[in-house]
């Protein structure tokens, strides 16, 4: 199911400080999904959307380095 590889993909990022780094650089989120997809994570841009609003996060990234506040733990 889809809505469990983005909570997958985004406890990965919470747990791993490398892996979010990397994803924290990618601008859109078309990159952004292909990424995951590349390193074994299958949804789509829809499917990350809608996770990230159940749980009240966006998508957008800010400081520097670059930074979000999607990750899980």
């Amino acid at each position: 199911m889809a809505k469990t590889e983005v909570e997958r993909f985004l406890i990965a990022g919470g747990e791993d400080k490398v892996f979010r780094t990397k994803y924290n650089q990618i601008e859109s989120m078309d990159d952004f999904v292909a990424a995951a997809a590349v390193d074994g994570y299958d949804f789509t841009d829809e499917e990350l959307i809608v996770v990230l609003k159940e749980a009240g996060d966006s998508f957008d990234s800010s400081g520097n380095p670059r930074s979000r506040t999607i990750w899980w733990s």
